[in-house]
């Protein structure tokens, strides 16, 4: 079974929330939801992203949105609980989920990336 996702957890914005309804609607009948998530992101700590998710696995953290399903793996929820994500279309042809609120990464930076030495040279 899964765990439930808490909105404290993942804060989705109300314009987050209406563009990620409208892609899941555009999207094969077989996707379960849309997966956050966070990834390591070399020198700059860490990446994150989303995508659509077609399995949850049995590790995820679960909860409907509206209507469509938000899901996190176990590892990720450890880099994004507390964050927002939201979506900005500024009208500049540029439009974007943004992730807020990110908690500060703990042994990030250029001393863990590269060479066993360290260093982004």
């Amino acid at each position: 079974m899964n765990n439930a996702l808490a909105a404290s957890d993942l804060e989705i914005t109300a314009s987050a929330e209406q563009k990620m309804n409208e892609l899941f609607t555009q999207v094969d009948d077989d996707i379960e939801g849309i997966r956050v998530f966070a990834q390591p992101g070399g020198c700059s700590g860490m990446n994150f992203g989303m995508t659509f998710a077609d399995k949850i696995n049995d590790d995820d953290l679960c909860r409907d949105q509206g209507g469509f399903k938000v899901i996190i793996d176990g590892e990720s929820i450890e880099h994004l609980r507390g964050a927002e994500v939201d979506f900005l279309d500024r009208g500049d042809g540029n439009p974007a989920f943004v992730f807020n609120n990110i908690p500060q990464q703990a042994g990030g930076g250029c001393g863990t990336c590269g060479s066993k030495g360290g260093g982004c040279g």
